[in-house]
């Protein structure tokens, strides 16, 4: 019972690893990927009103898992060496 369970939710975590990779950007929630929080005239009829704060007008959003695999790629680059490791600089005191 319990590898059925962890088998399922090591493969739910891949998929959407793989969802992020593929697709990074998903549908903004605040105005359903349209950029605008939707205004009502009188009639019923929608009319675009103030900009979504949340995509900046753009109507999609960075999902999270996207946001991890940035966040940790830019950790492993910055923690690895650049140069060649047999490249000897002169140390400041010589």
């Amino acid at each position: 019972m319990l590898t059925a369970s962890s088998t399922l939710l090591l493969l739910a975590i891949g998929g959407y690893a793989a969802l992020c990779a593929i697709q990074p950007f998903g549908t903004c929630r605040t105005c359903r990927g349209i950029g605008y929080r939707l205004r009502y005239s009188r009639t019923g009829a929608p009319k675009p009103g103030k900009p979504c704060r949340r995509c900046r007008t753009h109507g999609k959003r960075l999902r999270i898992g996207r946001r991890l695999i940035n966040h940790t790629r830019r950790l492993h680059h910055d923690g690895t060496r650049t140069r060649p490791t047999d490249h000897k600089e002169a140390l400041p005191w010589q």
